[in-house]
């Protein structure tokens, strides 16, 4: 029998080689003026952030795929082969990054494009052959202001101590919204700000603050690992990419707690729910406890969606705030978390606001369609009742139609819209818009008359 004793659930090794790139600088590389099955996948990470796509997806037996806007389409007319997308991998990334596939089916990695930035990539093996998935990640941090977030978002990087939460469904722009107030304390205080992250996406140059940015598997092994060690490297500031088990957010209460300001991310949909995930993720026996330390050391929860934009330029967000006031903390301390809804929608003037009032604030500044209002509503029949409130001037079809007035006539007539005054009508009431018969009625003008009705 062998001596060496092999303890099959020792933890991976880190690599030896550690340090990354921003993917700033002077490119190597020209935007390609279009793709096609045998471009590299450099190249076709360039032209995906040419073309302000969001994510690349190539699998085997399809075409080279962009999410833009929300939307996925086409890019390639011809598929790839499981062939041509190993050959785009492997030759692209670090040989111990296709090993790691080869051998567990998966791996995640982020790579960079000397002048054209930062991707997560995603790999894995499935029926037909490999994947890959490449979230671009944004080369510039925005500034605050031009988020859409509200001002008192800003307050929320003030705090000398305690815990901000930002929350959402993936691919919402969780990590952009949270790199934009991490760059805001880095602009205006002298802290130490220490990142945990899972991979490292966003790299930040320090301007005021000193910044130390740790990846998962890269620098540490694990978050709980990272966050013991942080609390010793005299950190004022803690940036946990996800929470997500309980000995993370066990960390990041107790840190918050004892004096930092801890920011992390959930993929929660609004603030109630945040706040009952992160106490009914501790032991039941535990929850009174940790209910008064949440009502102590949460500041605030941002809640996010990103939608696309009525006129399909891009994509907007929506924000649900919530501010942790007395009133807020003592519903938490009490366990009557369902009401802090309540609480929300009669605090406006302190900066918070419920994620419908955002949805319906966006759709009446014909930001966003309806529809897309209506399907993101936690309430969707009081939204479409809100929203069927809401006038159109009549002028806006003259404007679109030389048979304006006969499409708005047979609108009427056929109950879809009713008059709100001699300028402006307004769509009646629990009205379901059915694209086939305005069709009929709009004709050609169909895509523009649906513009204006939703």
């Amino acid at each position: 029998m062998s001596g060496n004793i092999v303890n099959e659930n020792a933890p991976a090794p880190l690599p030896v080689h550690f340090t990354g790139t921003t993917g700033r600088g002077t490119a190597d590389l020209a935007v390609p003026s279009q793709i096609n099955s045998g471009s590299s996948l450099n190249e076709i990470l360039v032209f995906a952030r040419q073309d302000n796509a969001s994510d690349v997806h190539l699998g085997a037996l399809k075409p080279v795929i962009f999410r833009r806007f929300g939307k996925l389409k086409n890019v390639t007319a011809e598929n790839l082969s499981a062939e041509q997308i190993e050959v785009l991998i492997t030759a692209a990334l670090p040989k111990d990054i296709v090993d790691r596939i080869k051998e567990t089916g998966d791996a995640e990695y982020v790579h960079t494009v000397n002048g054209f930035g930062r991707y997560r990539m995603a790999m894995m093996k499935q029926r037909d052959g490999w994947d890959l998935t490449a979230r671009l990640i944004p080369m510039d941090i925005p500034k605050f202001e031009n988020t859409g977030m509200p001002a008192s978002c800003a307050n929320l990087t003030k705090w000398a101590q305690g815990m901000v939460l930002i929350t959402g469904p993936a691919g919402c722009g969780k990590t952009t919204t949270l790199a934009a107030l991490v760059e805001l304390i880095n602009q205006n205080r002298h802290d130490h700000i220490i990142t945990i992250e899972e991979p490292i996406e966003i790299a930040y140059e320090p301007k005021q603050s000193q910044i130390t940015q740790r990846e998962i598997n890269t620098h540490t092994l694990s978050q709980a690992n990272a966050l013991r060690a942080a609390l010793r490297e005299d950190p004022d500031i803690l940036v946990v990419s996800e929470l997500r088990d309980l000995a993370t957010i066990q960390l990041a209460v107790s840190a918050a707690e004892t004096g930092h300001l801890v920011f992390g991310t959930m993929n929660t949909v609004n603030a109630v729910q945040t706040i009952s995930s992160v106490i009914d993720s501790f032991p039941a026996e535990e929850q009174s406890i940790v209910r008064n330390m949440i009502s102590e050391s949460l500041r605030g929860v941002i809640c996010q969606q990103l939608i696309p934009k009525k006129d399909g330029t891009g994509m907007v967000p929506a924000y649900e705030i919530l501010i942790i006031t007395p009133p807020v903390a003592n519903l938490i301390r009490s366990n009557k978390i369902p009401q802090i809804n309540n609480t929300i929608s009669t605090s406006r003037s302190m900066g918070m606001i419920l994620m419908d009032n955002s949805l319906e604030n966006l759709a009446k500044s014909n930001l966003i369609t309806h529809r897309e209002a209506c399907e993101r509503a936690s309430n969707p029949v009081a939204m479409v009742q809100l929203l069927s409130n809401t006038t159109i001037l009549k002028s806006r079809f003259h404007e679109i139609s030389p048979n304006s007035a006969v499409i708005l006539n047979d609108l009427i007539q056929y109950g879809v819209l009713e008059e709100a005054s001699m300028t402006a009508v307004r769509l009646k009431p629990n009205v379901t818009l059915d694209e086939d018969f305005i069709r009929k009625i709009a004709k050609g003008d169909f895509d523009k008359i649906m513009n204006i009705l939703q």
